[in-house]
């Protein structure tokens, strides 16, 4: 378990919603139908999990093709992880830096 839980550390930046949703698939299938329907889970358990991933790398390169390649960026609220312009400010007594309120 120690492991499996230090795995995560490696993996790129992700939110807990990233997790959470790792966690309620791989339960799903490595538990409940593993469980309860073991024969389509042996048949067709590797086949999903292939297709889950070259999906996600088939629409990464195709998103970049298509949006990158022309200049288009997105803009939503996730580009922007701070979220606070004065987040960046320095706290420490006597430090200023331009365009921050003097402590």
């Amino acid at each position: 378990m120690p492991v499996l839980l230090g795995a995560t550390a490696m993996m790129p930046p992700a939110t807990a919603v990233n997790y959470t949703s790792w966690i309620l698939v791989a339960f799903l299938f490595g538990f409940v139908v593993y469980r309860y329907h073991p024969q389509w889970w042996q048949r067709y358990n590797y086949i999903l999990s292939g297709g889950l991933d070259a999906g996600t790398a088939f629409v990464t390169v195709l998103m970049f093709f298509a949006l990158q390649s022309k200049g288009i960026s997105l803009d939503w609220w996730g580009n922007n992880l701070d979220g606070c312009p004065l987040a960046a400010c320095p706290i420490a007594k006597g430090i200023t830096a331009p365009g921050c309120p003097v402590n």
